[in-house]
């Protein structure tokens, strides 16, 4: 039995377990190991994600410990976007009360806004994290920022008696969609996906750099396919321009097929975001380039199929504020530039050539 701090005592009677984790792609998949680990806790429990719109299209149609997904209300600190409704976050939570949850464990953060929103659900028991000006639930652990997000989630189920099941994500893929886009891709080499977006444009490794690499690994006999969203089509289309084929499907590929196309590469090549995260949950080794301050939180924990590329800068490159503060009151000056340009192109191409020598 694995636990990342003392096991607290099971609760009794858990048939209805509801789950608080909104956020981005990433964000659900450091959750899905705790989620792994109240079923397995408490066998034959119904396990509800309150979760987003993304969150639902991703768990659509896979098998999964979680039931259903409620699709949270816009909500300060819950679910970003405008136009916060109060009596939309009042029916959607009455309608949360009549589930009679037994138990609520909130994954989101530190509290400050999802620790009240999770005490409006009503459920007989609550757990979570907290900061010091968060409210109290029945247990919580401390909200230190600098916690691997998959172990603080692991971390606050053992507060419910689940002992970890697994420490990283594994999640199931569509075989139809899979099989489809294996016969679209074309013959050849080791495919390798290079994704170049990040949410947060800190963490995005320069276009230029992706298509250095790109470059070697089309010299070696790779395949190398670009993908994103719309918001990444400039980037991958730099790639493409300075690599020579290279292919783009930024754009083109819809939160659906994702999971079964990262599924399909011998490697995954791309920054700190959801995109990358989803690869290794569904078995492609990766390469990633991270701010070191956010490798901590999110980066692969194992090395024979994962590596990781450090930035450490911690100065704002423009205006040298200090970015290794966090917290709520912690300064964010206004400036976007990337903080992982110094992460050599010829220290990632070696690790995506050792990940796929050992690997293919």
């Amino acid at each position: 039995m694995v636990a990342i701090a003392p096991l607290r005592e099971p609760f009794a009677g858990v048939e209805r377990i509801a789950v608080l984790r909104g956020g981005g792609l990433g964000d659900l998949l450091f959750a899905l190991p705790a989620v792994d680990a109240l079923a397995a806790a408490y066998p034959g429990a119904e396990i509800t994600l309150l979760g987003t719109p993304a969150h639902r299209v991703l768990l659509t149609g896979v098998e999964s410990p979680i039931a259903d997904v409620e699709i949270l209300p816009v909500a300060q600190g819950v679910r970003d976007g405008e136009g916060e409704d109060p009596r939309v976050v009042e029916d959607f939570t009455e309608r949360m009360r009549a589930r009679r949850f037994d138990l609520a464990v909130q994954l989101h953060g530190g509290g400050r806004y999802s620790n009240p929103f999770l005490q409006r659900l009503g459920a007989r028991h609550t757990i979570g994290s907290r900061t010091d000006d968060a409210a109290e639930l029945e247990r919580t652990i401390p909200y230190v920022y600098y916690q691997h997000e998959m172990l603080r989630a692991l971390e606050i189920v053992g507060l419910a008696g689940a002992p970890a099941t697994r420490l990283e994500p594994a999640l199931a893929v569509d075989p139809e969609r899979r099989d489809r886009l294996a016969a679209a891709l074309p013959a050849g080499g080791p495919l390798v996906l290079i994704h170049p977006g990040a949410t947060d444009p800190r963490r995005r490794w320069p276009a230029a750099s992706f298509a250095a690499v790109a470059t070697e690994l089309l010299a070696d006999g790779a395949r190398v396919l670009v993908v994103g969203d719309a918001s990444d089509v400039p980037a991958a289309d730099e790639i493409v321009a300075g690599a020579p084929g290279a292919v783009s499907w930024a754009g083109v590929v819809d939160l659906p097929d994702l999971a079964p196309l990262l599924s399909l590469a011998d490697l995954v090549l791309g920054n700190d975001s959801g995109p990358r995260h989803l690869a290794a949950a569904v078995g492609a080794p990766t390469v990633g380039v991270f701010w070191v301050g956010n490798a901590i939180n999110a980066a692969a924990l194992g090395r024979q199929r994962h590596r990781v590329q450090l930035s450490w800068t911690t100065h704002c490159p423009v205006c040298g504020r200090d970015a290794t503060q966090v917290g709520w009151t912690a300064p964010r000056c206004e400036h976007d530039v990337t903080f992982v340009g110094d992460v050599r192109v010829e220290a990632v191409l070696e690790d995506v050539r050792g990940v796929l020598a050992s690997t293919c």
